[in-house]
Parts: structure tokens; C-alpha cells; sequence
């Protein structure tokens, strides 16, 4: 009988705590934790949505830059946040590439996080530095066969999207063409300008600009379909590689253990800033989409992109350090 009454007394007490999770929450500022340093996509996605979230929330909602290590600096923290819906984890699409090419992650990508809302999903854009000849994609293969490892690439460091992307289109093209590290994107996109590498698959966010001002020849991009701002510019898949498709994407996350109707207002909210106007054309305008997609559907995605970038790893022939 004891046993009954103990048994019962917890669940009262679990159901007590449940309702002031859903009634107290939030109580003290919101942290949306990003893992690149300030001024790219990740950090620009953040600090466009805190200040809606904040209005709605009725909390202040801060933006932290914590990079290194490929994004693990930044995950880790999330992963070891109190799970109250006070730490929310801004990840790009290196939070599925890390287990596929890091022996040993400080985390568990599935069993440490809890999905939250996609904020975009875009392609990445391959671009070249005007003085190079090619005005598109056969004729960049074309200029490669004839002069191997006399054209160079850059990369932001780490094994990132725009990097593997740019490794798995060489491997399919069977042309050498030489890689160039760097620290980040924008450094990259600065020799790149100044025409000290000749090609980089990067961000639109950043590159569109460049672009549009012409100090940047666009050749294709990675997506299926073509953005409407970048309606202009051939897919690799139509510029003969077909079924070539792969995306840089931006989403929130929680710790492992959130209670659910936190999640669940957490979810809302985002969706309902998500869906006003000036983000809806800031979105379109980097020539990016966001979703819908409930938490339940993410988790789903992501399933999809691990595996995606797991054999993508495999073919390029990368070996997990």
C-alpha cells in the first residue's frame, strides 16, 4: 500500500512539475547559441529571429558566437545545457557531416539533441573569379583537363558542405584541380575577389552581392531546382551531372529531454516569425527556403541528410580522424 501511495505521489509530483515547465517557462533570457563566428549565414539567421522571439517570449533572447572545432565548441555546450528551454543551438549542415568524418564527437548527434524548427535550406553557389575563361560548368571541366592543378579552390575550413560538395564534383568530373585551406568563408570569398584562387562553392548569402556587381562570375549551383534568386544560374545537375543535389542548411536545436510543450511553443513561435513578411523575402532574397516542417518532420530530415553525407563521405573516400 505504501509502495501505491509512493508510486502515486511521484506522478503528482512529475504532473506538478510538467504543469510549471508549461506555465513558468521562460523565467530569464533565452540563449540561442551559434557555432561560426559573427557575420555569416548562422549569425545573421540568429540575430534576424531574436528580436521577434524576444517580443513574443517575453524574455531578452541573445545571440552567442561560440566557433571552433568545426562547430563541436558550440554543440557541445548545447548538448550539456539543462534541457529548460533556455539554450537553443543555431547548426548548420556540418552537424550531419561530423559523425562521418570525427572518429570521436564530445556529443551524440541523435541521443544528445532534441529538433527544433529548419530556419533555411539553400544551395550552395559555385562561382569564379572573372579572369577565368569558363562562362560555365563544361567549359570549367573543359579548361581543367587541359591545365591539371593549374586552377585552385578555396575552402572555409573544416569538411563543410561547400568544401565536400566542391571534392565529390571534382571526383565525378575526374579533374585536378588544387585545394586551398582557409579559416572561413569570408577570407575565402577575399582571395577569391582578388582572384588569388579561381573557384569557391560558398554561401549565397555572401556571394550574391559580388555577383550582382559582376566582380563574380556565377557557373552553377548545388541544389535540384534553381531559387528564384538564382533563377539565372544552371544547377550542376542540369549542367551535366545529374542527380547531383546537395544543400547548406540552418536550424534550431535543443538539448535531449526538453520537456514537450516547451518545444512545442518554442516551435510556434519560430514558425510564426518565420512566416512574416520581411522574413519571407530575406529568405527568398539569399536565394534560400525555410520550412514548415513540424519537429516530428525535421527529425525525419534529418534522418535523410545523414545519410546523405555519410555515403557522400564514402565516395570522396575520406577517412574519419
Amino acid at each position: 500500500m505504501k509502495k501505491i501511495k509512493f508510486l502515486f505521489a511521484l506522478a503528482a509530483s512529475s504532473f506538478a512539475l510538467s504543469s510549471f515547465a508549461q506555465t513558468d517557462w521562460p523565467n530569464k533570457p533565452i540563449q540561442i547559441i551559434v557555432t561560426f563566428a559573427p557575420g555569416g549565414t548562422s549569425d545573421v539567421l540568429a540575430r534576424a529571429i531574436a528580436p521577434d522571439l524576444s517580443k513574443a517570449l517575453g524574455q531578452p533572447v541573445l545571440v552567442v558566437n561560440k566557433p571552433g572545432a568545426n562547430s563541436t565548441i558550440a554543440t557541445r555546450e548545447v548538448a550539456r545545457a539543462a534541457p529548460d528551454g533556455n539554450t537553443i543551438g543555431l547548426f548548420i549542415s556540418a552537424h550531419a557531416i561530423n559523425p562521418h568524418i570525427t572518429k570521436s564527437l564530445p556529443y551524440d548527434t541523435k541521443k544528445d539533441f532534441t529538433p527544433l524548427a529548419m530556419l533555411a535550406l539553400m544551395p550552395g553557389i559555385l562561382t569564379v573569379n572573372p579572369s577565368v575563361p569558363a562562362k560555365n560548368l563544361q567549359e570549367l571541366v573543359a579548361l581543367a583537363k587541359a591545365k591539371p592543378g593549374s586552377l585552385a579552390y578555396g575552402t572555409p575550413g573544416g569538411l563543410t558542405s561547400g568544401q565536400l560538395s566542391m571534392q565529390y564534383l571534382i571526383k565525378l568530373a575526374a579533374v585536378d584541380i588544387t585545394e586551398i585551406g582557409y579559416k572561413g568563408g569570408g577570407p575565402a570569398l577575399t582571395d577569391l575577389l582578388a582572384g588569388h584562387i579561381q573557384m569557391l562553392i560558398n554561401s549565397p548569402t555572401s556571394t550574391i552581392p559580388h555577383v550582382k556587381s559582376g566582380k563574380l562570375r556565377p557557373i552553377a549551383t548545388t541544389g535540384a531546382t534553381r531559387p528564384e534568386a538564382l533563377k539565372d544560374i544552371p544547377t550542376i545537375a542540369e549542367s551535366g551531372f545529374p542527380g547531383f543535389e546537395l544543400y547548406e542548411w540552418y536550424a534550431l536545436f535543443l538539448p535531449a529531454g526538453t520537456p514537450k510543450p516547451i518545444v512545442d511553443r518554442l516551435y510556434a513561435e519560430v514558425m510564426k516569425v518565420m512566416a512574416s513578411p520581411a522574413m519571407v523575402k530575406r529568405i527568398a532574397e539569399i536565394g534560400a527556403q525555410s520550412s514548415t516542417d513540424t519537429p516530428q518532420q525535421f527529425a525525419k530530415f534529418l534522418e535523410k541528410e545523414d545519410k546523405v553525407w555519410g555515403d557522400l563521405v564514402k565516395q570522396i573516400g575520406i577517412k574519419p580522424e
